[in-house]
């Protein structure tokens, strides 16, 4: 049996998630105009860092102080531009996030970075919005994005947009999609059906199974038979290392669905854990990385200034941030803005190019990995910038 259930509140959420990203596929992103307060270039601009320090949630603690470790560090790198940055907990909940929120809009703040969950980042923008400031989230839920809410976090839609373009430039963007039944699984299928749409790939046909060994079990030979019925060039799985990913691709080749003559390709991280690397069935499978080379020279970094590796959600408080130093040295009242927060060009972040859409969403800037001997080799770099980049 393998590990597939989440705590409650995170299975609600991701429900809701599903339901947002069907419900956004079928429409073009929703301007939410260039709301946001104005503010003083020639003083120190008030952030207000929110970091959920004080729950009941083990390593919650350890994510607080990544998450303010690595703010500063951003601070660190601005030129001509001083930012006062006051922290404030969430201890995780959202009822605390809203009192944090207008607390801090209170004490000044012309935005806010944070917080991490969902749902209080849902009640921090909310709380928020009552004073026009804008929220730059640590989450990846697009179901919260929107208004005055920026999610920073890595979405669906972006892993599969880069994945389903590189595929079909590859001639194997005719795809069976293989979904876990479970929420975080059929939001995963809208995003790769949603991103087949955009980028000139086909969705041969949808496997869903059920979150357990049997579910899997049951659903290969479905699996099978439809690969061959609709000449798929590709398997696109949801499925995490956590999950079903390690029984997927055991099963699938032993059924005669073969790697060497189908192409895998996942969703979700494929080589972490180190272990997963080891495994028959992942060898050659595509997913996709942040650029290595930046990710790495972040850890790099931070681990030379403060003797620790950050978490790896860490790095979104420096990107925030980051983007918050770019459009404020740039000496205009307006510099945060949405019209301002939304600007074509994007940002440079510690895992790559990174923009936020109008829709509150964002997209980011991937590298295609596969899986050879065991190791992650990289096929397709990560863009540089978002000119010509197929976004």
């Amino acid at each position: 049996m393998f590990a597939v259930f989440k705590p409650a509140r995170k299975a609600a959420l991701a429900a809701v998630t599903a339901v947002a990203t069907l419900a956004l596929t079928a429409c073009d992103p929703v301007s939410i105009g260039g709301g946001g307060p104005s503010i003083n270039t020639s003083k120190p601009v008030p952030v207000a860092l929110l970091v959920p320090r004080g729950s009941q949630s083990s390593g919650d603690q350890a994510l607080a102080q990544s998450l303010e470790n690595a703010a500063r560090l951003a601070m660190g790198d601005l030129t001509n531009v001083q930012i006062d940055l006051r922290v404030y907990d969430t201890a995780g909940n959202a009822e605390v996030a809203a009192n944090a929120a207008t607390q801090a809009v209170n004490d000044g703040a012309r935005i806010l970075l944070g917080p991490v969950y969902a749902e209080a980042a849902n009640a921090a923008g909310i709380a928020a919005s009552k004073r026009n400031v804008n929220v730059l989230a640590f989450s990846n839920n697009p179901a919260i994005a929107g208004g005055n809410v920026f999610i920073l976090g890595n979405t669906f839609d972006n892993k599969a947009v880069r994945l389903t373009s590189y595929a079909a430039r590859q001639g194997k963007g005719n795809m069976l999609v293989a979904a876990g039944g479970n929420p975080a699984g059929q939001a995963g299928q809208a995003a790769i059906i949603a991103a087949a749409s955009r980028t000139g790939a086909n969705i041969a046909g949808v496997v869903s199974y059920e979150q357990s060994q049997q579910g899997v079990i049951g659903a290969i030979s479905d699996i099978k038979g439809q690969a061959a019925a609709s000449g798929a060039s590709s398997i696109f799985m949801t499925a995490t290392t956590a999950g079903a990913l390690p029984l997927l691709t055991q099963l699938l080749p032993e059924a005669g669905v073969k790697p060497q003559e189908i192409q895998y390709i996942g969703l979700t991280r494929w080589d972490i854990p180190a272990q997963t690397l080891a495994l028959p069935g992942v060898q050659g499978g595509w997913f996709t990385l942040p650029d290595p080379v930046k990710s790495q020279g972040f850890k790099n970094r931070y681990a030379a200034a403060y003797g620790s590796s950050p978490h790896p959600i860490g790095g979104l408080a420096y990107d925030g941030i980051a983007a918050i130093g770019a459009l404020v040295g740039q000496g205009k009242s307006d510099a945060l803005t949405g019209a301002a927060l939304t600007q074509g060009a994007g940002f440079q972040g510690v895992n790559g190019i990174f923009r936020l859409r109008p829709d509150g969403t964002n997209e980011r800037g991937l590298a295609v990995a596969t899986i050879q001997e065991q190791k992650v080799v990289v096929i397709d770099p990560a863009p540089t910038s978002f000119s010509g980049a197929g976004f």
